[in-house]
This record gives structure tokens, sequence and C-alpha cells, in this order.
């Protein structure tokens, strides 16, 4: 299997894919396979996620590794998905943009490579809704 195809293998990586309890409604990302609440009574379901949400707090990064230095200053937040679940992602805005509650909607963007000619790796990032 090429490396491309491996990561293309990895759904919520590119489609927020996580899961739902049909017993009790609860969101998860990223995906689990029992819920906590129910346990063997909950029945899950695969989700994918709109991805609206809003920033729950953040903060500019602005001395990076070596592999993201080329991008910084830049923006990692704690998301809030409309459905519930948190996890942390980088915000594709100028820093002073960004403020605790600014809505923020999904977007595909190069998150990054592996020196000059290795491999690239995509994925999820949020932009503010305007």
């Amino acid at each position: 299997m090429s490396v491309a195809r491996f990561w293309r293998k990895i759904p919520q990586r590119y489609n927020l894919i996580g899961t739902r309890c049909g017993t009790c409604g609860t969101y998860f990302f990223p995906p689990r396979s029992f819920c906590p609440s129910c346990r063997r009574e909950g029945k899950i379901e695969e989700y994918r996620f709109p991805g609206k949400g809003k920033v729950v707090t953040h903060t500019v990064i602005r001395s990076a590794s070596e592999q993201f230095e080329r991008q910084t200053p830049y923006v990692l937040a704690i998301i809030q998905l409309d459905e519930g679940p948190r996890f942390t992602a980088q915000v594709v805005a100028e820093p002073g943009e960004i403020q605790v509650g600014t809505p923020v909607r999904p977007v595909f963007r190069r998150i990054s490579a592996d020196g000059e000619s290795g491999v690239i790796h995509y994925g999820t990032k949020f932009v503010p809704v305007r």
C-alpha cells in the first residue's frame, strides 16, 4: 500500500468521522467503540460531523518546531463542534482575528511535509465563519 493511500484510509483525518450513541445521543470524536454512559446497551453508529463549531480557547504559536516554523505565527485552538465534542486544531486566520466564541468551519489544507521532496500530509483545519 502506498503512503498516500495509507493516509486516505484514515477517514477521521479528512472527513471528521466520529461516532454517536444511538441510545443516549452522545457524540464522540475521535470515534469510540462503546458509550461510557450506556456501556453495553449503547448502540454506537458512525457519524460524519459537518464540522461547524466555535473556539473555546486559543493560543498563538510564534516559535515552532522545524517542520512548522515557516507557518509561524499560527493559531492553535480548542474547537467545540456544535454536537459537543472538543479537540485541538489549527485555525487559518490572522492571530488578532480569533477570539473565544468565534464561529468556525472546517477546510481541507496542507498540514505538513516531510522535507523538500517528501510526503505531503493533508488534513482538516478551521477558518472563521464570516
